[in-house]
């Protein structure tokens, strides 16, 4: 089996083998909206065979494997959105990494990118933890949730725009159901900057006419009926980024010492 199946015991794994299967585009945009509730919406989520080509990879890495992990069960299925039913704080990336989500089952978690980002999360006080290794481990979000454009890891960490397409309404459902109580949106990356506009949108969030650049430290004021929220811009903890000095603790810490402050 490439995949773990839906309620086999996984840590955390919201779906059982009833949760209904996205086919392709128009059953996303079918399931999202009948979701009734985010345990609903992540379960479908984490099922969804929608796009051929994410579906085919995901699945050949997870039984490749790389070999560091080559002992190891790979989740090899979508990321589904992670953290508070009731966030103040929203964090937005791109999509999974190969053997890092979708490894492990949850975003941001088993590769160096996590490894930076909650180390920051820790110490700003909004993860429990100090480290994200896999689903089940003890981490938890304080005050939020995090979620990712695309749910698959796609190859080379590049979703095609028509897969990007079809996961939309899994997004932009997931920030329609958090909105009420979201006053910070950290973008993490110029990508996640791009996703997220048309998803704040459709979910009702009141934004400028043209979209502003993207930047490290990029500050954006918008509404959700009568309350104020912020959209902040967060250079990607690559490893890239990382290795090259672009991206520093201090600068992590910044931008969530910021939202955290934003947040109250």
């Amino acid at each position: 089996m490439s995949y773990v199946p839906p309620g086999t015991g996984w840590p955390d794994d919201p779906a059982t083998p009833a949760t209904p299967v996205a086919a392709g585009p128009a059953d996303v945009r079918a399931l999202a909206d009948s979701s009734r509730d985010l345990a609903d919406l992540t379960a479908r989520q984490s099922v969804c065979r929608a796009c051929p080509r994410l579906v085919a990879w995901r699945e050949e890495v997870a039984d490749v494997k790389r070999r560091a992990f080559a002992d190891e069960t790979y989740w090899g299925r979508p990321i589904a959105g992670w953290g508070e039913e009731h966030p103040r704080i929203l964090l937005v990336g791109l999509a999974p990494a190969a053997h890092g989500g979708n490894r492990t089952g949850r975003i941001f978690t088993g590769d160096r990118s996590g490894d930076w980002l909650f180390a920051s999360l820790h110490r700003t006080g909004l993860a429990v933890q100090a480290t994200s290794t896999y689903a089940g481990d003890g981490q938890k979000l304080v005050g939020t949730r995090m979620l990712a454009s695309v749910r698959c890891a796609p190859p080379a960490n590049k979703p095609l725009p028509e897969e990007k397409a079809a996961c939309f309404p899994w997004m932009a459902r997931e920030i329609a159901m958090v909105a009420g109580s979201v006053r910070v949106v950290v973008a993490l990356g110029g990508y996640a900057w791009q996703a997220m506009w048309p998803a704040l949108r459709e979910a009702g969030y009141a934004l400028p006419r043209s979209r502003p650049p993207f930047g490290h430290g990029a500050e954006v004021e918008v509404t959700y009926g009568s309350a104020p929220v912020t959209l902040l811009g967060c250079y990607h903890p690559s490893q890239q980024n990382t290795f090259t000095g672009r991206v520093t603790a201090d600068m992590l810490d910044g931008i969530f010492a910021r939202a955290v402050e934003l947040s109250v």
